[in-house]
């Protein structure tokens, strides 16, 4: 396998035979040429026929676009940073003739797109990350489980997110990722002055996916911040090793171009020792 997104990921398909593999539920955007009306006429319901190698590498991009994700301190908000990540990885994937799609979460994200491998397809995607926008609660873990049930296809499911999400919630939604025999691996975005909490006055602190607001003297609250922050970062890293995610915690201050140049680098030296 050549390329340097599918060289680093074992391919989830059967071989490079063109020979029927399998059915699949019929997703709006697919061919309809690989419909098979005779199973419709069995089950009333659309399915698509799949063959052997349609596609070395199918990865599912996943962006978290709750209120959160809008925040940023340094001029690049994490659903900018996001953008950059998914933007660059579905073209590597487009490039190699791998096939690439798109699933936003939040309560009021985009249709999702299906994996595709064609230019024209790539274009779709990086226009709806263009227009997407962070807003309202989180509706991630929902989200997770509703993705876990609907692909059913084996995929390197990337995950883009800053995470805030009850820890065991988390594990659940991962493993059940797992057990639909998805590669997972996850990109934890931070904002720099949510780790070091470099206030020097009296602040007011907003919830960006609702409606409150906390005003604090950040020297009163300095140490059980870092205390709850550590605790928080060491449950989401232990939660991804015990379900086998690949886990990738970012700073926004982090060049996007490097981050992915240690996450491809990581899975070829995964791979080349397995």
């Amino acid at each position: 396998m050549v390329g340097s997104v599918s060289g680093m990921h074992a391919s989830p398909h059967r071989g490079a035979s063109v020979e029927f593999a399998e059915y699949r539920r019929y997703i709006p955007g697919d061919d309809l040429r690989r419909l098979d009306w005779r199973a419709y006429g069995r089950t009333d319901r659309y399915y698509v026929k799949e063959f052997e190698a349609d596609t070395n590498l199918r990865m599912c991009l996943v962006l978290d676009v709750s209120g959160s994700m809008d925040f940023g301190s340094g001029g690049v908000s994490k659903l900018e940073y996001a953008r950059r990540l998914a933007g660059t990885l579905g073209y590597l994937a487009v490039q190699q003739s791998d096939a690439v799609g798109l699933t936003c979460i939040g309560r009021h994200a985009p249709p999702q797109l299906p994996p595709r491998r064609t230019p024209s397809h790539l274009r779709g995607l990086n226009d709806q990350l263009e227009n997407l926008s962070a807003t309202g609660e989180t509706t991630l873990i929902d989200g997770l489980h509703e993705f876990a049930e609907t692909v059913q296809q084996r995929a390197l499911v990337v995950l883009i997110s800053d995470f805030f999400v009850d820890g065991e919630e988390l594990r659940a939604a991962l493993e059940h990722l797992r057990f639909r025999k998805h590669d997972v691996a996850l990109f934890h975005l931070l904002d720099d002055q949510e780790v070091d909490f470099d206030f020097s006055r009296p602040t007011r602190f907003v919830d960006l996916e609702g409606d409150t607001a906390v005003f604090a003297d950040p020297v009163e609250v300095l140490g059980r911040y870092q205390t709850v922050l550590q605790n928080y970062l060491e449950q989401v890293r232990q939660v991804c090793l015990e379900s086998a995610a690949d886990y990738h915690r970012v700073l926004l201050s982090e060049d996007y171009e490097q981050v992915l140049h240690r996450f491809l680098s990581r899975r070829a030296l995964s791979r080349s020792g397995r």
